[in-house]
């Protein structure tokens, strides 16, 4: 009881605007403590009005660079803004540099910006598995948009997809042509293309191959077609373009009932994975073992004890 108490009352400064209560509640998910289920309880009222803005590309088209400038568009409308930056965790030490806010340091004493580094920990796809919870936390405590910034993605490495209301993804001359991007699977989790350092030579050879590929999706009629817009980060070039992009993807969203079904679909693919999660715990402190040696065995078929486990 003490401990809900406590929860509770990080909750409620957090929400005033209190950074410390905020980042310890982030830890709290983060850390998968068990005080977390009844956090999101107390939560889910306040959250669902955030704009979830994914950032993904491949490691150097300056997905940093581009957060940092999104942030400061957002804030000069006075938005509240939050980031949360993906790091790979090393598969040798499970550590993890955290280094993103290194680039972000222009943000670094405006209290209504909140960036919160957080480490893959060998989970798959480009995010934490502890995400999904930490843009409720972030919603609920009033910041929108959030910008979701993954771990550089490869072949396949493209959950963001499923997280995020608008996708845009990075690339760069030099990284790779779009044939690249279509075979990771990148053209169909895109909602935006952005061609970023667009002041380097064969910048324009990029966009001509993606707009190669796009012609040669399959949509229908109504179906957003995925822009391409050209940036300098850096510099802040092509910026105001990016962010009105992302203003008219989300109106389509709204007005078309997309945004509904996308975030039915994410709490679909939420709700399998933990009940995944649960089922292979129970799995584990059943007849897991003895069932699987009969099959190794060959005295019980894999189907008949897979059916045995779950019927158990």
């Amino acid at each position: 009881m003490a401990d809900d108490t406590a929860a509770s009352a990080e909750l409620d400064r957090a929400r005033a605007g209190d950074p410390r209560a905020l980042a310890r509640l982030l830890s709290l998910v983060e850390d998968e403590s068990p005080r977390v289920r009844s956090v999101i309880k107390d939560l889910m009222p306040g959250t669902g009005g955030a704009r979830i803005i994914g950032l993904t590309g491949a490691p150097g088209v300056g997905k940093s660079t581009m957060t940092s400038a999104l942030v400061a568009a957002f804030r000069a409308d006075r938005a509240r803004v939050a980031v949360l930056a993906i790091d790979p965790s090393s598969p040798f030490t499970g550590g993890a540099l955290l280094g993103d806010r290194i680039r972000m340091q222009a943000h670094a004493i405006d209290d209504r910006v909140f960036i919160r580094s957080m480490a893959s920990r060998g989970h798959l796809g480009g995010l934490a598995t502890s995400t999904p919870q930490a843009i409720r936390v972030l919603d609920a405590a009033g910041f929108d948009p959030i910008i979701v910034e993954t771990v550089g993605v490869g072949q396949a490495e493209v959950a963001i997809a499923s997280l995020a209301d608008s996708v845009a993804v990075l690339l760069a001359p030099g990284m790779g042509d779009a044939i690249q991007a279509a075979k990771a699977g990148i053209l169909e989790a895109a909602d935006l293309f952005v061609v970023n350092k667009a002041d380097k030579p064969d910048a324009q050879q990029v966009v001509r191959d993606l707009r190669t590929m796009i012609a040669l999706g399959e949509r229908r009629h109504g179906d957003w077609k995925p822009p391409i817009v050209t940036t300098v980060a850096v510099k802040g070039d092509g910026i105001d373009e990016l962010v009105s992009r992302l203003d008219e993807h989300w109106s389509w969203l709204a007005t078309t009932g997309e945004l509904k079904r996308r975030r039915q679909a994410r709490a679909r693919e939420e709700l399998t994975a933990l009940a995944f999660a649960a089922l292979r715990g129970r799995l584990a402190a059943s007849r897991l073992d003895e069932l699987a040696g009969r099959v190794a065995d060959g005295t019980l078929d894999p189907f008949e004890a897979a059916d045995e486990l779950l019927g158990r």
